[in-house]
């Protein structure tokens, strides 16, 4: 379980986002600061694995509050999450070392896909068996090979992955929950197969505007 600590000075959004880390499996809130200072007593207090921090604060800047965790040697995982949009803004989160840049608005899928990417890379580093060439790339963000249809994280099935796929193939284009029909496989399920062969490549994304929320559907990529 990987503790996260959110910062932002808007009640109601630091609210938003509490509920959404209780949903994504394997991280849990510890503590809400509203200021930069209230960010820096509540890291040091709680040690959290992570976390996810607004740009603009009423005392400090988001970047001045990493630059400090910095400089006192906490190398906590930073994501983060702001309206700013500036590329001096998004250059001073990769100069202080910040794992991830989320804009606002977002939605909570996008949010997940967020943390799980950044459990899989301190999984990652803290593994004792080396590292290769493919898992190097995947680190610093450079170019990697093909990805294997049949390596799935755990809980995905390679039988069940393949009818995603092919049932894909067949439709063209499809949404999650023509996905689960075709497959005969729950939403959620669906989903999550589709949402790892887009992150592996293999499937890409095109938003259906209509009433309401985009609809997310899914083709092969190519």
């Amino acid at each position: 379980m990987r503790d996260v600590l959110i910062v932002d000075d808007d009640f109601m959004v630091a609210d938003i986002h509490r509920r959404f880390v209780e949903r994504i499996d394997g991280f849990r809130p510890v503590a809400v600061a509203r200021s930069g200072a209230e960010a820096l007593t509540a890291a040091a207090a709680h040690r959290p694995h992570l976390i996810l921090l607004d740009v603009y604060l009423p005392d400090m800047t988001g970047l001045e509050v990493l630059h400090r965790l910095r400089a006192a040697g906490d190398h906590v995982g930073v994501i983060m999450i702001t309206a700013a949009r500036e590329l001096d803004t998004v250059r001073g989160a990769l100069d202080g070392g910040a794992a991830d840049y989320l804009i606002k608005p977002f939605e909570f899928d996008q949010l997940r896909a967020k943390l799980t990417a950044f459990a899989a890379r301190a999984d990652a580093l803290a593994s004792d068996r080396g590292a290769d060439q493919s898992m190097i790339d995947a680190l610093f963000g450079g170019p990697t090979t093909a990805a294997d249809p049949d390596a799935l994280p755990k809980g995905l099935g390679a039988e069940t992955g393949r009818l995603v796929l092919e049932a894909v193939r067949n439709a063209d284009e499809v949404s999650a929950a023509e996905c689960a029909d075709l497959v005969g496989i729950s939403r959620v399920s669906a989903r999550r197969y589709l949402e790892h062969y887009l992150s592996a490549g293999i499937l890409e994304l095109r938003l259906q505007y209509g009433a309401g929320r985009p609809e997310r559907r899914y083709r092969t990529a190519g």
